[in-house]
């Protein structure tokens, strides 16, 4: 299945049809990437992703192949071509045998529905570890083990557990959890500190809601109210059960945590529209 969702995409600044795509060219050599919510057609928090990208290629002792002003572009002429409002871009610099490029591209947004906000979904404890959790880098080995778990479980995330049976993250997202009104998310340096985890923590300070910066032991997990991840495509969804251990859905923290969060999406999507 070709990754690239739409019509059009960006190889190394140059607009191109989406039959010229390849998935090896992402998938073949090493791949460091982002992942952007596009809004009203705007990326959000664009000036964050940049900041990330450019801090996984400099741990990886990469080259950049792109800078802000050229990927700025590229997203503002990719959007216009085939005129998407709703969806995710994916920019994505690649390594293999010499022959570096950049992509930017669309792929088909999966985004929770109003009922899972609502209910909750089913999260699974995965023992596993990133190698670089400082950096977005495409672990093809971990990502296909995840896929079949969840498949196999009927689960919409994993938390990934270590060899300390500490919680660490999502997969794909970052994880909270809830006692009283307190937060507990794992210390920033044994992640991949995710863009909306950031500005979660961000919402925090500004509300004076507690966070404590600690990993919660994967047997203690019904100690605490409830769980919720972040991340790009799911912002900030509950979990209603982890395994066979239910948790709350509707504590008013994690409405208030959403809706504060999507007014700073608003504001991010303001700033990068272009003229």
């Amino acid at each position: 299945m070709n990754e690239c969702y739409g019509k059009k995409f960006i190889l190394n600044g140059d607009l191109q049809p989406a039959e010229l795509f390849d998935n090896s060219m992402v998938y073949e050599g090493d791949s460091i990437y982002e992942v952007i919510r596009m809004v009203k057609g705007c990326p959000v928090f664009f000036h964050d992703h940049m900041e990330r990208l450019a801090s996984s290629v400099k741990l990886q002792r990469k080259k950049h192949l792109a800078d802000v002003p050229a990927l700025r572009k590229a997203i503002i002429s990719l959007t216009r071509s085939d005129r998407k409002k709703e969806i995710n871009i994916k920019i994505v610099f690649n390594y293999n045998k010499g022959s570096d490029n950049y992509l930017v591209y669309f792929i088909e947004p999966i985004y929770p529905s109003g009922e899972q906000y609502k209910k909750g979904v089913k999260g699974i404890l995965f023992f596993a570890e990133r190698k670089d959790p400082e950096s977005k880098v495409i672990d093809h080995k971990l990502r296909s083990s995840i896929y079949h778990k969840l498949i196999q479980e009927g689960g919409y995330e994993v938390l990934l557990v270590n060899d300390n049976k500490l919680i660490t993250e999502g997969s794909r997202s970052n994880i909270f959890f809830i006692k009283g009104e307190t937060l507990v998310t794992a210390p920033d340096n044994i992640i991949l500190n995710g863009i909306t985890r950031k500005h979660i923590l961000e919402i925090c300070r500004e509300n004076k809601i507690k966070v404590e910066l600690s990993c919660v032991k994967s047997e203690d997990i019904l100690k605490y109210d409830a769980v919720f991840m972040t991340g790009t495509s799911p912002m900030v969804l509950p979990f209603y059960c982890i395994g066979d251990k239910f948790f709350n859905v509707r504590l008013p923290l994690m409405e208030r945590l959403r809706q504060l969060y999507l007014v700073k999406v608003d504001e991010s999507t303001r700033l990068f529209r272009p003229e």
